[in-house]
């Protein structure tokens, strides 16, 4: 079963251009659409186009480079996430010239994400059904805006888990767009696509890398004078340890209510009071000032010290005296206060802003609190 994007309307999801069935591509109809007597772009009077997955990393922009030589119209789209972001598309953006669309899919991103039909890689990371749902998502924005195909610069066995051929196979099968997605940088390794059958690629231009090196697409890149690209580590935090068990703890006890609940737990010391409270004790200024950006001021209580340099402290959707209590002497470990000094803590809640007078929580007793360090 196909997840549909937040971004589906009704008539959208009813529309006899889509049918999904066991996962696959309802084909008969994108077939009329796309004239399929068609045979190479040079004898058709429509120029072909492709939409990409970009991630901004080396092996995107080189999928893109690549087709965007055969002439045909290239564009990308990169999804958005508490999880991940579009910085780097968007700089591969500015770099090539190939236009992106970005878009938000964390609602449909977190139904998934709760429960992926095949599993979790190290830690929360759903690869496999992470790229099932791009797929089906950009394969919506391709009919949207009237291209042909879709492509991506997975390499096959470049990744143990999501890129292996049996993976790829599964992720294009559940996509809803079978056999018009093309992976130009391992093309001559993996079964003819619909868009190289029909001659709107020509295959003969397409490559054969496979594995985890990256000694071609460096020299690829070289060759046609690609020179700023990030390293091939990803960005999604839920490969992230620390994020991870925040995230896990986030889910199994809450305070959950939208997206800001995600975005904090990136900053800071995460500390869970009880069931029902957790929080955030600021690290660095930079923690701090993430703090004070995503501070809900109608709903969230923020501890901070008015004598002396230290933390801000973000207790979310507030909580009751007692952890408040608790929250200033954990607040006040992380200054230099001495262990028995009475110290002011300044409490601005939704009812105004009050004072604690109280001495510092040791750390060897908070740290039994501490989601992860």
């Amino acid at each position: 079963m196909i997840v549909f994007p937040a971004f589906f309307t009704s008539a959208e999801k009813k529309s006899g251009f889509f049918k999904i069935g066991r996962g696959f591509f309802y084909r008969y109809q994108y077939k009329k659409k796309h004239n399929m007597s068609m045979t190479h772009p040079s004898l058709q009077s429509k120029t072909i186009k492709g939409l990409g997955l970009c991630s901004g990393g080396l092996d995107s922009i080189l999928a893109g480079v690549l087709l965007k030589k055969q002439g045909i119209h290239v564009q990308w789209i990169c999804f958005e996430t508490p999880f991940f972001n579009a910085e780097k598309a968007k700089e591969a953006s500015r770099l090539t010239g190939i236009p992106l669309i970005t878009k938000n899919i964390t609602q449909p991103y977190l139904k998934m994400l709760k429960n992926p039909k095949q599993g979790y890689g190290k830690h929360m990371n759903p690869c496999m059904d992470c790229h099932v749902l791009m797929l089906n998502c950009a394969g919506h924005v391709m009919s949207q805006i009237g291209a042909d195909f879709l492509f991506s610069g997975e390499v096959l066995g470049q990744r143990p888990k999501s890129q292996t051929r049996s993976a790829l196979h599964y992720v294009e099968k559940h996509s809803g767009f079978q056999g018009f997605i093309v992976r130009p940088l391992s093309a001559k390794r993996l079964e003819k696509t619909i868009p190289e059958e029909k001659g709107w690629i020509n295959r003969e231009h397409l490559l054969d890398i496979t594995g985890r090196g990256r000694k071609e697409q460096i020299s690829l890149a070289q060759q046609w004078g690609i020179t700023e690209y990030p390293g091939p580590a990803g960005g999604c935090l839920l490969t992230d340890f620390q994020y991870t068990t925040r995230l896990k703890d986030l889910f199994n006890k809450g305070p959950y209510h939208d997206d800001r609940d995600l975005y904090l737990l990136k900053w800071g010391r995460h500390f869970r009071l009880n069931d029902q409270n957790k929080i955030i004790v600021g690290r660095t200024e930079t923690d701090n000032l993430h703090i004070h950006q995503y501070l809900k001021k109608d709903q969230d209580v923020l501890l901070e010290t008015p004598d002396i340099p230290g933390p801000s402290t973000l207790i979310p959707y507030g909580c009751d005296n007692q952890t408040l209590e608790t929250a200033a002497g954990i607040s006040i470990a992380y200054t230099k206060t001495p262990e028995n000094e009475i110290t002011t803590v300044q409490c601005n809640s939704p009812g105004g802003v009050t004072t604690i007078q109280t001495r510092p929580i040791s750390k060897n007793i908070s740290k039994k609190w501490m989601i992860s360090s």
